[in-house]
């Protein structure tokens, strides 16, 4: 049935619908109620300010998909995006999108992957690139990509991109894409270098805003938990154990992880079960009914099966991982602290998803404090302190029990109390405390722990004092811009290999025949390994590429990566 509020509205086809329908969503966001049917209608340059997490994908995916030509195997559109894994998540999105497109061809380009897989890619012929600026300026300068045949270029999070400094990326680009027929751009704020870009490459641009805020209540406290991703189920039973109590919802991207979740506590005697959009709807007032009267304690959830719960006294709602937007974290914590209540809101995440992290605490303006896995003694000492609670605050007058206890006392005058104890605690968590004796630790440090002066440039790295808090470190590169070295290839560099933050990165000074990186004394320099055998794009010479220290920098002394250096 079509509604004013749907995809259907929209004039999407019925291809794309079903792909839409598939991942689940019902209703468009107010971004995509604004930018689809414009999109589709008017093949004209746009301007699009809208807030990261607001669905901005599809609102430039469904349309984009809805034009491509797909009996055409030669590059029509290209997306840029400020990072690979923006880059990743925009080709899956357009590929679940575009499910149902027979002769849908995608291709993603990125550094610190194998190029020569993405070139055999590219030479298959693909209609949709989306590439982040420095590998696709690479792909470009060995003329395996042209850009002659684009019609559509989408500029993602173009504010984020000036911010990591691909101005000059952005502009080589736009300046090849000659036979563009528009140029999409969203963006979350209107800096002046997103107005020159208006000004040099877009020709009367239709603009749209979309003003709403996230917001999360303040009754909700943010923890997170960092372990390794094939021990992200074990961190998930340790949390459930750890909170005796725990009434909450456990928030996973898919239905299949649900439900898998589910019968996997379910087969170890946990009170959970699992919602998602396989089940009927006579099954989900089912497994509703039962959350609500509290005969489960669990709940797996997908974010569209869990849109619209509203139940009472949920006390904590688990991230089976981070949600890639802002609004499904809003609503996903907002299933807790309700009317004035508080709440627990737990992430539970891998090492690469601190940026993420990162990102939202900086939007939502919320604080994110990370807490430890906890110990199998810990475990089993908040299990069995729970239990004897329980046991003290027994009602007896509603139990009719003394005629049995002459019988009772009987049988146990033989064992002393703190044997009676011992053998009660036993009793009632013998499989508990068989699995945690051995429990190891699944806490994974952040870099900041990490030894962090050894391997690359022993000697020089080993003088460093550990006590540099509140210091830059600064390196220098043995190639500068005589050797066709550009302030957004040696970012990207330093990104994609080092896998370090962008704030942990400094000034990045280019001069003629070397450069200086500057980096946070507290950061992992360890990573700086990962940077051996490796080059930034587009050099002209074929010497070795070193990175050696030079001295520290007070704080104060210097900028963050993104301004202007």
């Amino acid at each position: 049935m079509q509604t004013e509020n749907s995809f259907q509205a929209l004039g999407i086809s019925e291809p794309l619908l079903a792909g839409v329908r598939d991942m689940g969503f019902e209703h468009p966001t107010p971004v995509q109620q604004q930018a689809i049917p414009r999109l589709i209608a008017q093949q004209s340059d746009t301007i699009v300010l809208a807030q990261t997490g607001t669905g901005k994908t599809a609102a430039f995916g469904l349309p984009l998909l809805q034009h491509i030509d797909l009996s055409q195997r030669h590059i029509q559109a290209l997306i840029l995006s400020p990072t690979r894994e923006l880059a990743l998540q925009i080709t899956h999105d357009l590929r679940e999108m575009g499910k149902y497109l027979n002769g849908l061809h995608i291709a993603t380009v990125y550094g610190g992957s194998s190029i020569q897989q993405q070139i055999r890619q590219l030479r298959q012929g693909v209609q949709i690139v989306v590439a982040t600026p420095g590998r696709l300026m690479d792909l470009m300068q060995r003329q395996v990509v042209q850009l002659q045949s684009v019609r559509w270029v989408i500029l993602d999070e173009a504010d984020e991109m000036l911010n990591m400094g691909f101005r000059e990326d952005i502009h080589f680009i736009l300046q090849h894409a000659t036979h563009r027929q528009c140029c999409w751009l969203f963006s979350a704020t209107m800096p002046a270098e997103i107005r020159q870009i208006i000004r040099q490459f877009m020709h009367e641009p239709a603009e749209i805003v979309v003003g709403a805020k996230n917001t999360v209540a303040s009754g909700i406290s943010h923890e997170y938990y960092v372990t390794h991703a094939q021990h992200k189920f074990e961190t998930l039973r340790r949390l459930i154990d750890f909170h005796p109590e725990l009434y909450g919802i456990v928030f996973t991207r898919t239905k299949a992880e649900a439900q898998e979740i589910s019968d996997r506590l379910m087969k170890m005697g946990y009170e959970a079960e699992a919602l998602h959009g396989d089940l009927s709807q006579a099954q989900r007032d089912r497994v509703m009914e039962r959350f609500r009267a509290k005969a489960i304690r669990i709940l797996l959830a997908t974010d569209v099966a869990a849109r619209g719960i509203d139940v009472e006294n949920i006390s904590h709602v688990i991230h089976f991982g981070l949600p890639d937007d802002l609004e499904s974290y809003t609503h996903r914590s907002g299933r807790t602290a309700r009317a004035g209540r508080t709440g627990t809101s737990i992430s539970i995440i891998h090492m690469h998803e601190m940026e993420k992290l990162r990102r939202l605490e900086k939007i939502l303006h919320i604080r994110f404090v990370r807490r430890s896995i906890p110990t199998g003694q810990q475990i089993c000492e908040k299990q069995l302190y729970h239990y004897f609670e329980q046991l003290k605050q027994i009602d007896l007058s509603q139990i009719d029990i003394q005629i049995y206890l002459q019988t009772i006392q009987s049988s146990l005058d033989e064992l002393r109390r703190e044997e009676l104890i011992e053998r009660i605690a036993a009793y009632e968590f013998q499989h508990l405390l068989k699995h945690y004796a051995q429990a190891r630790d699944l806490n994974v440090p952040l870099p900041e722990a990490r030894p962090a002066y050894r391997a690359m440039n022993r000697k020089e790295l080993s003088a460093v004092d550990h006590d540099t808090q509140g210091e830059w470190i600064r390196f220098r590169l043995n190639v500068g811009r005589n050797h066709g070295l550009y302030k957004a290839s040696l970012l990207q560099w330093l990104l994609d290999h080092t896998r370090l933050p962008k704030s942990a990165i400094g000034k990045l000074i280019i001069l003629d025949t070397y450069s200086l990186i500057e980096l946070d004394a507290k950061a992992d320099l360890q990573s700086l390994q990962r940077l051996q055998g490796t080059r930034p794009t587009g050099l002209h010479t074929d010497a070795p590429v070193d990175i050696l220290l030079t001295r520290r920098l007070p704080r104060n002394q210097t900028r963050f990566a993104g301004q202007d250096r």
